[in-house]
């Protein structure tokens, strides 16, 4: 005689039936180094996203007991932070891997929905002077409120075959463009480009573009570096300097720069799942997208708790395009080149 198979949740198999919610892990039952070393993030800081997630992570379920906000909460830091869905990492917890991958679902999407809330510029005039006044001390960059960079992202290769997300590596990628203030919080992050895409062109379709050319003051200004093109609004650095001034301003750019470069080190060193070093992200382009966006939510949260983004160790150079590749398109906005050389002649002669 036929046995009937039943398909079994590992989780109520586990655990049985009984209470609404699984309290399988008791933030109080273990050490401040255990939580850092597991999960990337002290204690008061993962209570403070259960606080600010909490409603969204406790949604209805069909399910017979759906897993704590807190639990939830471990699951994903736990994802963000190694990269990879480990066993211990659910056995930690007491949750199987298939209820780790909701739960990095959930608190993904529970973090992109607040992600226009933690992640814009400065809506006002002083802090956009605040910006600049900030900018000008670091190196003696007049007008920089921002500094813009692109990093791959690996993911797999999408389930139709698409050859827009394989870089210049030949590997499948999303181009992200991130953009941040001194301090390394990020005012502005696209994440869903195709890594076929060049910096060039995922700036040029950027919202980033149209809200500069037609919502920014004058002399305001975001740094790039040769891998964007000059623009009246982006200031890029010379191929060939030839003067002192222009030697100059090559200096101080490139230190200002190199804050957007560190922030990309510090997002990639904090979030394991962003760096490859675990595999590609096994998700579609979409998912993968709102992964990434969800680590930069999570590094400005972090920034805004007193987590300093330059405490954290650098993960080596970020890899930077050909030298040369877009020298013959830099001058082909005249109006930009003369704003840079007036920009030079006025505060670097």
């Amino acid at each position: 005689m036929a046995i009937p198979i039943t398909v079994l949740d590992c989780d109520l198999l586990l655990y049985g039936r009984g209470h609404r919610t699984l309290d399988r892990f008791k933030l109080d039952d273990v050490t401040d180094d255990y939580l850092m070393s597991m999960y990337g993030f002290p204690r008061q800081f993962i209570y403070y996203l259960v606080e600010l997630l909490g409603a969204s992570l406790s949604r209805p379920t069909q399910r017979s007991r759906a897993i704590s906000p807190e639990t939830q909460i471990l699951a994903a830091l736990g994802f963000y932070t190694s990269g990879s869905f480990q066993t211990r990492m659910g056995d930690a917890i007491g949750i199987s891997q298939a209820s780790m991958s909701r739960c990095v679902a959930n608190v993904t999407e529970a973090l992109v929905e607040r992600a226009s809330q933690l992640i814009h510029f400065p809506a006002d005039e002083a802090a956009i002077q605040s910006l600049k006044d900030e900018f000008y001390g670091l190196a003696g960059m007049p007008g920089v409120i921002g500094v813009a960079d692109c990093i791959h992202v690996a993911i797999k290769a999408p389930n139709a075959e698409d050859l827009s997300y394989v870089n210049r590596k030949g590997l499948h990628s999303l181009n992200c463009l991130l953009v941040c203030d001194i301090r390394g919080a990020l005012m502005a992050v696209e994440t869903s480009w195709p890594g076929s895409l060049q910096d060039c062109a995922v700036l040029q379709r950027s919202s980033l573009t149209s809200q500069f050319e037609t919502g920014m003051p004058k002399e305001t200004w975001l740094l790039g570096d040769s891998s964007f093109f000059l623009r009246s609004w982006l200031l890029t650095p010379l191929h060939i300097p030839e003067t002192p001034a222009e030697y100059r301003y090559n200096r101080a750019h490139s230190a200002t720069h190199s804050v957007i470069e560190k922030t990309l080190r510090t997002l990639c060193c904090r979030f394991r799942c962003l760096d490859g070093s675990k595999g590609a992200l096994q998700y579609s382009p979409e998912k993968s997208s709102h992964i990434i966006l969800a680590c930069c939510v999570l590094h400005n949260i972090s920034l805004e708790h007193g987590m300093d983004v330059w405490s954290s160790p650098g993960t080596g150079p970020i890899e930077q395009p050909p030298a040369g590749e877009y020298e013959q398109m830099e001058s082909l906005d005249l109006e930009a080149d003369r704003i840079r050389q007036e920009l030079i002649l006025t505060h670097f002669s």
